[in-house]
């Protein structure tokens, strides 16, 4: 019975744990989806299953809403990595070419921004926005992806390139 009760406390530090994070992992995961309120739910609903099956499995972890970031970052990238397959099985993409020019450090009006990050391949969104929304250096960036720390300087240096050009073909005037 120890365990049960355990378990019931567990359960219960889980449920006021819900409460408090639901609005916090919720508000992260929109804002990094582009305010896809599908995704968002979607991934919200995979991170507290993964808590759920955390206390399900008695694992003597203490569940935090920085634990529940963490997961709700990893289900993200999961996605992401997820559509980037998808992607690539439907089209190939052509390699662009690097600008020499970097406006990057440019004030980016915030709303155009993500419709921009939007419009970009899963890859490109998810390196992004693991280096600059959530402000990780490359080496964190390169673990949390997958890929060596060169190949993702690479990855960040395209998906730069295409961002750029997806901002200006937006701000083109259109006929």
């Amino acid at each position: 019975m120890g365990t049960e009760e355990t378990a019931d406390d567990a359960g219960a530090a889980l449920l006021d744990l819900y409460d408090d994070a639901l609005p916090h992992v919720y508000g992260y995961l929109l804002s990094r989806c582009g305010g896809q309120v599908a995704v968002a739910q979607d991934l919200t609903t995979q991170t507290f299953l993964a808590a759920v099956q955390t206390v399900r499995r008695g694992d003597r972890l203490r569940l935090s809403k920085p634990w529940l970031m963490t997961v709700a970052r990893n289900k993200l990238v999961d996605h992401w990595r997820r559509q980037a397959r998808e992607e690539r099985g439907l089209r190939t993409v052509a390699a662009g070419e690097a600008s020499v020019h970097d406006p990057w450090d440019a004030e980016l009006d915030l709303l155009r921004a993500h419709a921009v990050l939007d419009k970009l391949s899963a890859h490109h969104r998810m390196v992004l926005t693991l280096r600059y929304l959530d402000d990780l250096p490359v080496p964190e960036v390169a673990v949390l992806i997958g890929r060596t720390l060169h190949a993702t300087e690479a990855l960040l240096v395209r998906a730069r390139a295409a961002f750029r050009r997806a901002y200006t073909d937006d701000e083109a005037p259109h006929a």
